[in-house]
């Protein structure tokens, strides 16, 4: 049996949120230490990989590791039914075909059997990078700048150098640039813009995938973004005391390169 309850629904609301306009149906892998998805947009350009650990839960008990397939847009039904301060029992039998959800409130409790879907996926694999260019910044900066910057065209450059780095946009409209400077916070470190640097990196991204990924916003004050020529961008979230949430965008090829 499995059994998971998460102390508040909007959490997991945000979460569903975050992935589900890149993936469509995902298989949620259970285990002892928790749960975790991987999965790829229907164009094979970037993937989606979540964590969520066990000792994040309320509770979390996991007699068998066992895979949930699910369609992320009747899950985001499902989670409408909760308030957002309602906790959240996620429950599933080890050779069963639904997934229960369980919301309870002070004075309301519901319940809701989703079925199980039975998807097929490529087996994934992330190799382990040494990437050159690590930026952590605030990921409300980050959402502002992706959406003001995919009006003016459909890719974007970020470019790192000692002192920041740069994104820009050329497009019918004409061309942007937008440079954020390393800064420091004393109070608080989630609003300040570091960048580690171990090699100037430069590469282009299609904007409407950056876009799509600071859906994520809503789950942490800060974005990390790394980068090492030739292999993608890894755009990460981390979920306070639960785990984390990363994207991975393959760089576009620009007109002229082989």
């Amino acid at each position: 049996m499995f059994e998971a309850k998460i102390t508040k629904a909007q959490t997991l609301k945000r979460i569903i949120d975050a992935i589900k306009e890149l993936v469509t149906d995902a298989q949620f892998e259970c285990t002892a230490s928790g749960i975790s998805l991987q999965a790829m947009d229907a164009a094979h350009v970037s993937l989606v990989a979540l964590l969520l650990r066990a000792d994040g839960f309320e509770s979390y008990r996991c007699d068998r590791s066992l895979t949930l397939g699910l369609n992320l847009e009747s899950v985001a039904k499902v989670l409408k039914a909760a308030s957002n301060e309602d906790s959240v029992t996620i429950r599933a039998e080890d050779e069963g075909d639904t997934v229960t959800f369980i919301f309870e409130s002070k004075n309301k409790v519901s319940d809701f059997d989703l079925k199980l879907l039975d998807i097929e996926t490529d087996a994934l694999g992330i190799p382990d990078t040494d990437y050159k260019s690590i930026i952590k910044m605030p990921a409300s900066e980050f959402q502002k700048i992706c959406s003001n910057l995919s009006t003016w065209g459909e890719s974007v450059i970020i470019a790192t150098k000692k002192n920041g780095v740069k994104f820009s946009v050329s497009g019918d409209l004409g061309s942007g640039n937008i440079t954020i400077k390393q800064s420091s916070s004393d109070d608080d470190e989630d609003k300040a813009t570091t960048v580690m640097l171990n090699e100037e990196v430069s590469l282009t991204f299609a904007l409407q995938k950056l876009v799509a990924f600071t859906k994520a916003t809503a789950l942490s004050p800060s974005v990390t973004l790394s980068m090492s020529s030739d292999v993608p961008l890894v755009t990460e979230y981390v979920i306070s005391d639960l785990g984390y949430v990363r994207y991975y965008l393959a760089p576009k090829i620009e007109d002229g390169e082989s």
